[in-house]
């Protein structure tokens, strides 16, 4: 391994970038095919209600607990087992079916090594984050990944730096294939972030939207003076035009402006389905908030029918109710 030289800070960040580089042609060249069978592993293991146990001690363990938690949070149950804890009793979190994943830069870690046949033992796979493919922990390895780095960021050329760098990258691909493969979308990654940021930016529509007594609604017949009193006093600048729960139209405040320019006092003589707009746009109870919000710019609307299971009428979504959220 090469001793860096440092003529200013800029070349730490430098030696890291140099060495995603040279993972990421390793990837599109003779890594892809065991990177593939670690994918493959893994789903199988998903499949059969398994979990990836993820294991490393130091700073590679510090990278493993992110990519367990990486792993978890797109779709494949994982957990941290520390090596050291493991031999002492907390081995028995892993489960036959499970997969195991290693990192160590060196593959001589003692404390990984000295799971080695526990882990035979047990039948699980195990794959492992290896910068040393001779290595202990490399030969015992079903599928071995080459996080190699020409040389550390640190100056000493001590201090795990540009190699644990590579290994969190090679955790994110991995984690992410393994999501991609398994269909993993937006709607699952909303499920499993309910709080914080991500969890406002990722509510559902039924969760902001006005239902119940709170959504705005008339018949087909109803009269103009009762529409434009249901409309005031829900305050969402739109009502819904119903029969039985079923979608006729909707009737909005340029609906009522336009109506008044072209008839003046007649309007009020007009029944909700004389007004109505019977095309309405409408989104599923169930999508994303997000994607509510795309329709709205896209038609440059202020509010959407909310549908449910059979088309039923749920309720109504207001621009005004995606502030806060984190999406205006």
């Amino acid at each position: 391994m090469k001793e860096p030289v440092f003529n200013n800070p800029a070349e730490f960040v430098r030696i890291e970038a140099a060495a995603l580089d040279a993972l990421a042609r390793r990837l599109e060249d003779g890594m892809r095919q065991p990177f593939d069978r670690a994918v493959a592993l893994l789903l199988a293991c998903s499949e059969s209600r398994g979990r990836v146990v993820v294991t490393g001690m130091g700073k590679s363990g510090i990278i493993a607990q992110k990519i367990a938690a990486t792993l978890s949070s797109t779709g494949t149950p994982a957990i941290f087992l520390h090596p050291a804890e493991a031999l002492h009793g907390d081995i028995g979190m892993l489960a036959k079916g499970d997969a195991v994943l290693a990192l160590s830069a060196s593959g001589e870690t003692e404390e990984l090594l000295r799971l080695l046949d526990l882990l035979k033992r047990l039948g699980d796979a195990l794959i492992s984050f290896c910068g040393n493919p001779q290595s202990t922990l490399a030969e015992a390895s079903d599928v071995v990944l080459d996080c190699s780095v020409e040389q550390e960021a640190c100056p000493l050329g001590l201090a795990p730096t540009a190699s644990t760098t590579v290994m969190l990258a090679l955790g994110d691909a991995l984690a992410l294939e393994v999501g991609r493969r398994k269909g993993f979308r937006a709607e699952d990654f909303a499920n499993l972030h309910p709080g914080g940021k991500l969890g406002k930016r990722l509510q559902r529509v039924h969760q902001l939207m006005h239902g119940g007594d709170a959504l705005p609604q008339v018949s087909a017949k109803t009269p103009m003076p009762q529409v434009i009193y249901e409309m005031s006093r829900k305050g969402l600048g739109i009502t819904t035009v119903l029969n039985e729960g079923k979608l006729l139209g909707v009737i909005s405040d340029g609906d009522l402006r336009r109506l008044l320019e072209h008839e003046g006092p007649h309007a009020l003589e007009k029944t909700a389905a004389e007004v109505m707009n019977p095309h309405p746009r409408t989104i599923q109870s169930d999508a994303l908030a997000t994607s509510a919000l795309a329709v709205m710019e896209e038609k440059k609307i202020t509010s959407l029918v909310v549908l449910g299971e059979g088309q039923q009428v749920e309720g109504v979504l207001h621009l005004h109710d995606l502030w806060g959220t984190e999406l205006i």
